[in-house]
């Protein structure tokens, strides 16, 4: 059983792994179970599915989406992709497996930049988050081509938000994922994806965190 960060103390205290979306599914891969229950949203059980194709992977809620997720389909992306001959497409891994399917390569939040950066070519695609582009934009020299799509628990955070949790807990080392937007970006101590604040928080003399993402990480 994998349960994703976000999910509820409950259900992570009952899952034989935790993690990130990819993190887990790499994990499951390399486990001997027949069956893999993925506590987490459509996107992540396509990606369990792909790697472990030998095993049975299920979504214990189908129905269960990610707002960022739905906000591009592949008919979108060719039509994209059409209007851009020649720049290459960089895909944010929480997508539906048939838009990374057209994409030229797949990221995660913790590597975009190098992946961008990789890439021999001036402009790049970026999609499906415009917050993880718009941060990629500013660590590259690259032209960044956004998708207009968001987390919208990361992007309804505001620069005020943030503000008033360093007044409470001025001692706090803020914490925040770059799919929070630019105003709350500019205001983070540290910018990691989900296992990297767990890593950080693990490893820091640190004694108190805010933590700048769902509050199942918490």
């Amino acid at each position: 059983m994998l349960a994703h960060n976000y999910q509820r103390p409950e259900i992570q205290d009952v899952a034989d792994l935790c993690g990130d979306s990819l993190e887990l599914s790499l994990k499951a891969s390399k486990t001997d179970a027949e069956v893999i229950v993925f506590c987490g949203v459509h996107f992540m059980a396509e990606t369990a599915s792909i790697a472990c194709p030998d095993k049975t992977v299920i979504l214990p809620v189908l129905n269960a989406g990610c707002p960022m997720a739905d906000d591009i389909t592949p008919e979108a992306l060719l039509k994209r992709k059409a209007e851009l001959p020649g720049v290459p497409v960089v895909t944010y891994v929480n997508s539906p497996a048939s838009v990374k399917a057209l994409s030229d390569v797949c990221c995660t939040s913790a590597n975009a930049i190098q992946v961008v950066n990789s890439l021999d070519a001036d402009t790049v695609l970026m999609t499906p988050d415009r917050n993880l582009a718009k941060y990629v934009a500013t660590k590259t020299d690259k032209k960044i081509l956004f998708w207009d799509g968001c987390c919208p628990i990361h992007d309804r955070m505001t620069r005020e938000d943030v503000l008033e949790a360093k007044a409470a807990h001025p001692e706090a080392v803020f914490m925040a994922h770059p799919e929070c937007g630019p105003e709350v970006l500019e205001l983070a101590d540290k910018i990691f994806s989900t296992s990297g604040m767990l890593s950080y928080a693990h490893n820091s003399d640190v004694e108190s965190f805010i933590v700048g993402t769902e509050e199942g990480l918490l």
